[in-house]
């Protein structure tokens, strides 16, 4: 169990540099800079959400419009 607390140890710290460097090249708060991917993800997870609506509603009107009919008399 020892490993896994050293393991979780390794990743947390060197996940927060990456935001703190960031910050610090940029010149700004790295609370700022984690908000900003929370707040990114929660974006892109939402674009990608509206996305798949968009497409789903487009192919159904595609399937309205077009459909397949096999004689005259179907009309």
């Amino acid at each position: 169990m020892n490993v896994f607390y050293q393991l979780l140890y390794f990743f947390q710290k060197r996940g927060y540099a990456v935001c703190g460097r960031i910050a610090e090249r940029l010149g700004i708060r790295a609370r700022v800079v984690r908000t900003s991917f929370i707040y990114l993800t929660f974006v892109t997870l939402g674009f990608g959400f509206a996305l798949y609506l968009f497409l789903a509603f487009w192919l159904r009107i595609k399937d309205l419009i077009y459909t397949k009919r096999t004689s005259v008399f179907d009309l």
